[in-house]
């Protein structure tokens, strides 16, 4: 029954209703036969037959995905593709087209719906027309910030590496919304079996394809667009938070994309959280570069949060607390009035306005504020090195101290200002953290267009090309997959 549902679309279940046509086939074959002489109805019935069995066999795969008339790929020159290309599965409906377009219960307390309007890059955020350039404001979108498997698929589709031919390809991407499967049943009385549901589907299917076969998954990756945390759930953990979906044989040595990774996982890769800035352009980019460069910040820095009452000895309270207690060093802007995750122009006005932005770990050790802070020039301070030290390799300074300023948690703790410690640095050495914050801008932002930039390779590129890189580094060492 299972094989049944994934193989056969709505389309093909409805053709199974039409009236057969065998009869008017056999009526037309034997008027062609009985025009050919005798000696060639053997050779050509052989002909016909070896058509039909190689049409079976096609529609019978579903891991060939045949381009369509209206499919192109873009062009690339020589040179562009050396670390290889990358194969998209053509997955059945119910791994991503059904979950996006079901966004009324991908959510318990709200709809999701407007976070699939302009591909995936949500609502157009015209509120900001009065904080950032006039002509850049229809590059800024209410992003969902979970949103990234929608959004890393979409630019695979078009991306200048994809090939349409498997045996041609470097890696296999894997298109699995798996984020917005488990979404709807992480909280409510649902049971581990109930949260598995989609990911031991994908798992059965993927593990049926012969380019899977080949490799035991080593060469596919997947994005997923919720914390590492939220699909580690212990196979025999029961009812516990999450899908086990890495957990499981299928997942073992696949390169996993997400927008907080298990550092102690190699197989993973942090990539930045959607920010709600997707420029259409390369001048976009030197533009707002140019904007936050020139900004006149009237605070030493700012908290985009709250507290947490319900935590007990809670971080973010104390952050709060000498925000607060420093209102003219100190902008805040608080999260439990303003609804900072569908979108707030507060959250942009706070940053723009700061030397410095707090950044303590958010529903784990990432928060996608951190992106937020940094688009706008603002410097950020962390509490945790996981929060993007160990995080982000591909998208930051490889040197902590150029960009940001880290302040122990335990210091804080402890009564240290936070106010005293960045008062600490001089005029040039603010100006020139933040030189190195705006430099950094086009690697963690994601290019509005589908093709993504002409000349510069925002978060998706840089995020891709890097684990190409990481494929053909593993074929050049002759990495062995895991196999049970």
């Amino acid at each position: 029954m299972l094989d049944s549902i994934l193989s056969q679309s709505a389309a093909d279940l409805e053709n199974l209703k039409k009236p057969s046509k065998n009869d008017e086939l056999k009526l037309s074959l034997k008027s062609v036969l009985a025009q050919i002489p005798l000696s060639r109805h053997v050779l050509l019935f052989v002909i016909i037959l070896f058509q039909v069995f190689l049409v079976l066999y096609i529609l019978r795969s579903p891991h060939v995905s045949l381009p369509s008339r209206q499919q192109q790929l873009p062009d690339f020159h020589a040179g562009e593709c050396e670390a290889g290309r990358i194969y998209v599965y053509e997955l059945p409906p119910l791994f991503n087209v059904e979950l996006k377009n079901n966004c009324t219960n991908l959510d318990p307390w709200h709809s999701k719906c407007d976070a699939n309007l302009n591909d995936g890059l949500g609502p157009a955020a015209a509120q900001l027309a009065r904080v950032v350039p006039e002509n850049l404001v229809p590059a800024w979108y209410w992003t969902d910030h979970y949103w990234g498997e929608v959004l890393y698929h979409n630019r695979m589709l078009s991306y200048k590496c994809r090939t349409l031919e498997p045996e041609k390809a470097t890696a296999f991407y894997i298109p699995f919304y798996v984020g917005l499967a488990v979404g709807n049943y992480l909280w409510g009385n649902y049971s581990g079996k109930d949260r598995d549901w989609h990911s031991e589907m994908l798992a059965r299917w993927v593990q049926e394809q012969p380019w899977w076969k080949r490799s035991y998954g080593s060469d596919h990756m997947i994005m997923l667009g919720r914390l590492t945390w939220d699909f580690r759930r212990a196979i025999d953990a029961g009812n516990d938070w999450g899908t086990s979906l890495l957990h499981m044989p299928a997942m073992r040595n696949v390169i996993r994309l997400c927008v907080e990774r298990n550092i102690w996982d190699p197989l993973e890769v942090a990539v930045p959280y959607p920010t709600i800035f997707h420029p259409r352009s390369d001048s976009d980019i030197l533009e707002w570069q140019r904007f936050v460069r020139g900004q006149n910040r009237t605070k030493l820095f700012a908290y985009v949060g709250g507290g947490r009452e319900s935590i007990k000895n809670d971080f973010r309270g104390l952050l709060l607390t000498q925000c607060l207690n420093e209102s003219g060093s100190c902008q805040h802007v608080d999260c439990a009035r303003k609804n900072c995750l569908d979108g707030t122009t507060a959250i942009m006005e706070a940053f723009l306005d700061s030397n410095f932005c707090l950044q303590p770990r958010g529903d784990g050790f990432t928060r996608r504020s951190v992106f937020d802070c940094m688009l706008a020039g603002s410097i950020p301070v962390f509490f945790w090195k996981r929060t993007a030290y160990l995080q982000y390799e591909w998208f930051v300074p490889a040197e902590p101290e150029s960009y940001s300023v880290f302040i122990h948690r335990s210091d804080v703790r402890n009564g240290t200002s936070i106010r005293k410690v960045l008062e600490r640095y001089s005029r040039e050495e603010v100006d020139r953290m933040r030189e190195k914050v705006i430099e950094y801008i086009p690697r963690f932002v994601y290019a509005k267009s589908n093709e993504g930039l002409k000349n510069t390779k925002d978060a998706f590129e840089t995020a891709i090309e890097g684990v190409l890189r990481k494929f053909k580094d593993h074929m050049q060492r002759g990495r062995i997959a895991v196999v049970d």
